[in-house]
C-alpha cells in the first residue's frame, strides 16, 4: 500500500478497535446509550462481525465499479459513507456497517486498497474472537500446524494457491480438511483467506495469518528447523538467546526435518540465520568446487 491507503488503513483498524472492546465507565456507557453505538464485544459477536466483513471485501473484489465509487478522492467523504449506509444498511449489522461507512470516508490510494483494508480488518476482527475465547494460543498453533501440513504436501498446496480454481471448491476442501478439527477462528481464517482474492502462495498467506496471531500475543515468531526434536530446555533457552537478540519476546515454531541433518535453520521475518550442517556442507563444496 501507498502512503495515504497505509494511513487510512491505520484510522480504520483504530475504529476496529473502538468498536471491539466493552465500554468501560461511566461516561463511555452512557454515550453509547445516547448515540445508539453498536459494539462487538463478545467472541461470538466478533465471529459474526469478521464474517460480514470478510463478505464485504468478496463483494468489493469483484465489482470494480463499486470500489472506485466508495474511494472516489472527488467526492466528499460524507457523501462516500453515505453511499455506503444506503448500499449496505439492510445487509450488515450496526458495527459492520460503522466500519463500512468509516472506509468510505479515507483517502485511498487505489481503489483495490479497499479490498485488502477489509482483509485486514476482517482477520482482526477473527483474532479479536480467538482473544475473547481465551483461544489465541491455540489458533497460533493449528494456523503453524496447518501450515506445515500445506508445505509439505505439493497438491494440496497446488490446489490452494490456485487462482483460477473455483472458490467453491477450494472451499469445500478446507471445510473436509478443518470443520470439527480445529477451533471455529482457525477454521474461519483458513476458509476466507484462503478462497478470497490475492492468495498467491497458500503456504504465504498462512504463515502470514500464523504471524499476526503472534503480534496479537505481543511477540514476534522464530520459525526453527532442526533435524531432531529439541527439549522443552534447549527451546527456552533458544528462545532466550533469540530474545536478547531481536530485543523483544521471541516464540518458537519448531518443524523437525531430518534433511537438515544437525544444527538449526531459524527465521525470524525475513532474516534467516542457517547453521544447519547440510548448509554447512552446501557450503565446504562450493568452495572445494571453485
Amino acid at each position: 500500500m501507498e502512503a495515504s491507503s497505509r494511513a487510512a488503513l491505520v484510522e480504520v483498524r483504530a475504529r476496529l478497535d473502538e468498536l471491539t472492546r466493552p465500554a468501560s465507565g461511566v461516561l463511555e456507557k452512557a454515550k453509547d446509550r445516547l448515540t445508539g453505538q453498536a459494539r462487538a464485544a463478545t467472541g461470538p459477536e466478533m465471529l459474526a462481525l469478521a464474517d460480514e466483513l470478510f463478505a464485504v471485501a468478496r463483494l468489493l473484489d469483484g465489482q470494480l465499479s463499486l470500489r472506485r465509487a466508495l474511494s472516489d478522492p472527488a467526492g466528499r467523504p460524507e457523501d462516500r459513507a453515505a453511499l455506503a449506509r444506503r448500499l449496505f444498511a439492510s445487509r450488515l449489522s450496526a458495527t459492520a456497517l460503522d466500519l463500512v461507512e468509516t472506509v468510505a470516508r479515507q483517502r485511498w490510494s487505489r481503489p483495490v486498497d479497499l479490498v485488502d483494508a477489509f482483509m485486514t480488518l476482517a482477520t482482526e476482527a477473527s483474532l479479536d474472537a480467538a482473544d475473547a475465547r481465551g483461544e489465541l494460543d491455540g489458533v497460533e498453533d493449528e494456523l503453524f500446524r496447518f501450515g506445515r501440513i500445506v508445505a509439505g504436501d505439493r497438491e494440496l498446496a497446488r490446489i490452494l494457491g490456485d487462482r483460477k480454481a473455483p472458490a467453491e471448491g477450494r472451499r469445500a476442501l478446507l471445510d473436509r480438511l478443518l470443520s470439527g478439527r480445529v477451533s471455529p477462528v482457525t477454521e474461519q481464517l483458513l476458509r476466507n483467506v484462503l478462497t478470497g482474492p490475492h492468495v498467491g502462495s497458500a503456504e504465504n498467506a498462512i504463515e502470514h495469518l500464523s504471524e499476526a496471531a503472534s503480534r496479537r500475543r505481543g511477540r514476534s515468531v522464530a520459525r526453527v528447523t532442526t533435524a531432531v526434536a529439541l527439549t522443552a530446555a534447549q527451546e527456552q533457552r533458544l528462545a532466550e538467546v533469540l530474545g536478547r537478540l531481536y530485543g523483544r519476546t521471541i516464540g518458537l515454531q519448531v518443524t523437525v526435518d531430518p534433511s537438515v541433518l544437525g544444527g538449526l535453520i531459524v527465521q525470524v521475518g525475513d532474516e534467516v540465520i542457517d547453521g544447519s550442517i547440510a548448509h554447512r556442507l552446501e557450503t565446504a563444496e562450493r568452495r572445494l568446487a571453485g
